[in-house]
């Protein structure tokens, strides 16, 4: 199986899509000055004390207050707020961990106002990023989450995962660990890490602690709410988790965010620092690798699979419900309860990957086909469980109900993944009365003429829709040469899958957007130029 990470990168947002053997399999996005992300470190103060939840509010600087639950405080709760006393008192460096002695775990079944009250000043780590209308969810449980480690504070602990199956590697990971980590950090050993070497473990443990220690230094100065620690790149905490040795190729489409992940591939994985590449084409990355088209398939209420199949999602801010219908199936068994089978199971695998898709968590329902063969309802339970096993997301699946419904429950950390596929249209805003289709054409030349004559834009390149770059470059003399020959060779028209049908986008030689939103496409071509030329008059009298 060939396996392709394909990164986006634009001025808003960081966007990575995971191939497999050319099909869409996952897709990451995330806005690249986005705040209060997973495992950010804050210093921050108690606002609220909240009894009857067993739970506080806390001022991390978001417009809601974040949320910590008595169970996210952390069995050595008591050490840790000592160590935070102590840092703060006004001596210049925060004290040693390592010579600190770790006091008894606090009352699994206490209360918060046993341990916190109103003013307190905590370190706090974002657990959940800020979903809908809620803030975000904190826990003073600390990680710093690494390729092969987790590197936890205030602990004693190693723990290996459990998929690690080997006992002896379990051992010798355990050694290895114990002789380099410090007195009171606990460790969780990553699946990756198995049959790594001391000296790449040894690295990455000194550069979780580094992080531990540059965070804390910012203690004695801060004013809460302030961040401490932060991933030092966006795009390569997009990619760490899902980085596999078995990548063919990574593209990437920025020289800056190139370097980075290179870098960090280079770190984990030196023979693969040659499969990370960057992208240089002219045309949009996700259209090159066909991501734009399995996007606008793959997102949206309906979803069609094999054979005329379709399922329909419908979600809310707590539950996601899932249709499956046979539709049309043109292969269609006479067999009634042989053909729900096999739309049952072929929805399943398109199921499981809508979850990762989507990043759907929550409780999700799903309105099966009717099947009345017992065998029939655990051949498909059983095939769920077993297409739900590449989800790194923790999961929950239940058996069908006598109603034919299945219930998954899936871990929710970020907000579900909503992409819009339904097109607005750019020239009414939705009104429903647009300008002549046919006047488009005239539009995109007063524009070059604008770009070119007005602003001296040059080497600019003007993106519009699939079917309109057909319709400009058509025949010998098309109406893209003489445009060429009218203004120079000084632009050129690309097409972009992502744009609606009357819609245009225009970027510099430096990868910058022009904004021409102020130009109205409304108006006549004559009436257009005359604005111009009244403007341009007016502009040379002043």
């Amino acid at each position: 199986m060939k396996s392709e990470l394909v990164v986006d990168v634009t001025p808003s947002h960081i966007t990575t899509a995971l191939l497999e053997d050319g099909r869409l399999m996952g897709l990451q996005r995330e806005t690249r000055d986005a705040s209060y992300a997973v495992g950010n470190l804050y210093l921050a103060k108690v606002k609220k004390i909240m009894p009857g939840l067993n739970a506080a509010f806390v001022n991390v600087g978001h417009d809601k207050d974040a949320f910590l639950h008595y169970l996210d405080l952390g069995s050595q709760f008591k050490t840790y707020k000592n160590f935070v006393q102590q840092a703060r008192s006004g001596g210049k460096k925060a004290p040693l961990i390592s010579k600190m002695t770790l006091e008894t775990d606090i009352d699994k079944h206490g209360t918060v106002s046993d341990v916190l009250q109103q003013g307190d000043e905590l370190i706090v780590q974002i657990a959940k990023e800020p979903i809908s209308s809620k803030g975000p969810r904190l826990t003073t449980e600390i990680t710093f989450t690494g390729r092969f480690l987790v590197l936890v504070p205030f602990n004693n602990k190693i723990m290996v995962s459990a998929k690690i199956k080997s006992a002896a590697e379990k051992k010798r990971l355990r050694t290895l660990i114990e002789s380099i980590r410090p007195r009171n950090f606990g460790v969780i050993i990553r699946t990756s890490a198995e049959d790594k070497s001391s000296a790449e473990l040894y690295g990455e443990m000194k550069v979780l602690l580094q992080s531990w220690e540059d965070s804390v230094a910012k203690l004695a100065y801060s004013t809460p709410p302030t961040l401490l620690y932060e991933e030092e790149s966006r795009a390569v905490s997009l990619i760490r988790d899902v980085f596999n040795p078995d990548f063919e190729s990574i593209h990437v489409n920025d020289a800056d965010v190139f370097e980075q992940i290179q870098h960090y591939v280079n770190l984990i994985a030196p023979e693969k620092t040659d499969t990370v590449k960057i992208y240089s084409g002219e045309m949009p990355i996700f259209d090159k690798f066909s991501v734009t088209k399995q996007i606008k398939s793959s997102f949206g209420k309906t979803v069609s699979f094999r054979s005329g199949a379709y399922i329909i999602v419908e979600s809310t801010e707590a539950l996601h419900v899932i249709d499956v219908n046979s539709g049309n199936r043109s292969k269609a068994s006479t067999d009634q309860e042989s053909n729900a089978l096999n739309v049952n199971l072929l929805a399943a695998d398109e199921i499981a990957r809508q979850l990762r898709l989507r990043d759907m968590g929550g409780i999700i329902v799903i309105d099966f086909i009717d099947m009345a063969k017992a065998e029939h309802r655990q051949q498909l339970y059983e095939h769920m469980r077993e297409v739900m096993m590449t989800d790194r997301a923790r999961h929950n699946i239940l058996p069908l109900s006598k109603f034919g419904l299945m219930q998954i429950t899936r871990q929710r950390v970020r907000p579900a993944l909503d992409i819009v596929t339904a097109e607005s249209c750019p020239s009414c805003g939705g009104k429903g009365e647009i300008q002549p289709s046919l006047l488009f054409t005239d539009v995109l030349k007063d524009k070059i003429h604008y770009l070119v004559n007005s602003l001296k834009v040059n080497k600019f390149i003007m993106y519009v829709h699939p079917f309109v770059d057909a319709y400009l470059k058509k025949g010998v003399l098309s109406e893209y040469m003489r445009w060429r020959m009218e203004f120079g060779r000084k632009f050129k028209i690309l097409p972009d899958q992502s744009l609606a049908y009357l819609q245009y986008r225009v970027i510099d030689k430096d990868k910058n957007e022009i904004d021409l939103k102020e130009e109205k496409d409304t108006s006549s071509s004559s009436s257009k130029k005359e604005q111009r030329r009244k403007k341009e008059t007016s502009e040379e009298e002043n």
